[in-house]
């Protein structure tokens, strides 16, 4: 027996319907921006993604680092550990993106324990692919106790067997995706069926099954990964009252589905906002070079360099499909105009945004948060209509 999806009240459905309304705006709103602006916005989640997931793991890394991963180039000052983990899940998430929307794919346990491989190959020691041989124990390291002890390593197989049944049941049961992957995530993580990764599978085991079956457009913008990061304590406190230190199936997985509403509701006002952000400083810097007679191509680097992102030659050379004179004279330009900074030499230099720069992206950042859905449903009436949601849920 693995925990069961637990029966939803009206207010967990109207959270629901709030959650499917911003998803929707978020939709149209991504649907109405140039692809060079979604582009930016989808690498800036998977950054984000990536980050959050791996510092609730103890891998810490700045946002530009993270994006420097994403982009396939270790940050010159990150430790080699720190650099293998996040790569590591980099390729996991890839993979995710490439699959989600194969329909001939099919989840199984084998692709959990290749996600997995994916995950940890860079450190034989913790088994890579394989499930854990013996018993686990989650230590709070600080006190030394043990806050949770997972189930015997001889019913992981059959266990992992249910979760899969679980995940395959056909949503046409009345179990709405944000639901089922909320599940997926918590039987993964109570079940703990490997040695050690098994935070970051289950945060994206979630994210591939909501990818999956919850018909959003990408699986970095359905992803809760970056909300879990900036809220560790609360997450690690939740999966502690449910799981109540042992494997114990049969408690109640409300508290955690509500948990996950929270997580998603939040994090869906955050892209939204965040999308916003993106579009105003564009259209900003897309008029400055304008009046700088620059080509458009800059535009790009420019916005990077706002979000407080390295820009490196060989990255603007290629995304541009220009040469290496094109792209040293741009970036020269550019430095020349007073909108970069340029950072060390030759092969190892890179760009900062000037003064002017960060000027914009401050002008524009919207220090608005978004409330607890459920304050939400409970003041006023839960369904809203799209042209009362200019920005869903952040207040």
């Amino acid at each position: 027996m693995i925990f069961q999806s637990p029966t939803l009240t009206q207010a967990d459905q109207d959270v629901l319907a709030l959650i499917r309304e911003q998803r929707g705006h978020l939709q149209y709103q991504v649907a109405q921006t140039p692809n060079r602006w979604t582009g930016f916005l989808r690498r800036n989640a998977f950054a984000r993604t990536m980050q959050g997931s791996n510092s609730i793991e103890g891998y810490n890394a700045s946002l530009a680092d993270a994006v420097e991963i994403v982009d396939n180039n270790k940050p010159e000052t990150m430790e080699e550990e720190t650099a293998s983990a996040l790569f590591g899940y980099r390729t996991a998430v890839t993979y995710i993106l490439q699959i989600h929307s194969d329909p001939h794919f099919e989840l199984n346990a084998q692709v959990i324990k290749s996600l997995h491989y994916m995950m940890l190959s860079y450190d034989l020691t913790k088994l890579p692919g394989k499930w854990r041989p013996g018993s686990v124990f989650i230590i709070n390291e600080p006190s030394g106790k043990t806050v949770y002890e997972g189930p015997e390593a001889d019913l992981v197989p059959s266990l992992i067997r249910e979760l899969m049944e679980q995940i395959e049941t056909p949503d046409g049961h009345g179990q709405d995706p944000i639901v089922k992957a909320a599940m997926a995530h918590l039987n993964l993580t109570m079940i703990h069926p490997f040695k050690d990764g098994n935070g970051r599978m289950a945060r994206a085991l979630q994210t591939l099954v909501l990818a999956r079956d919850g018909g959003i457009l990408s699986p970095v913008f359905c992803s809760i990964e970056e909300w879990l990061g900036r809220n560790t304590q609360a997450y690690y406190d939740i999966l502690a009252a449910v799981g109540c230190g042992h494997w114990h199936p049969e408690n109640d997985a409300l508290p955690w589905v509500r948990f996950c509403l929270v997580a998603h509701y939040q994090q869906a006002a955050t892209l939204i906002k965040r999308n916003n952000e993106i579009g105003s400083v564009w259209l900003e810097i897309s008029d400055i070079v304008k009046k700088a007679g620059m080509p458009e191509r800059c535009e790009p680097a420019l916005v990077d360099a706002a979000f407080n992102f390295r820009v490196r030659n060989s990255r603007y050379r290629e995304e541009q499909q220009i040469s290496d004179v094109v792209a040293s004279r741009d970036l020269k330009k550019l430095c020349d105009l007073g909108l970069l900074v340029p950072v060390g030499e030759k092969r190892g230099r890179y760009y900062l945004a000037s003064p002017q720069l960060k000027k914009i992206r401050e002008a524009h950042r919207d220090p608005r948060k978004a409330p607890d859905p459920y304050a939400i449903v409970a003041e006023q009436p839960p369904r809203m209509s799209s042209a009362q949601l200019d920005l869903p849920g952040v207040v």
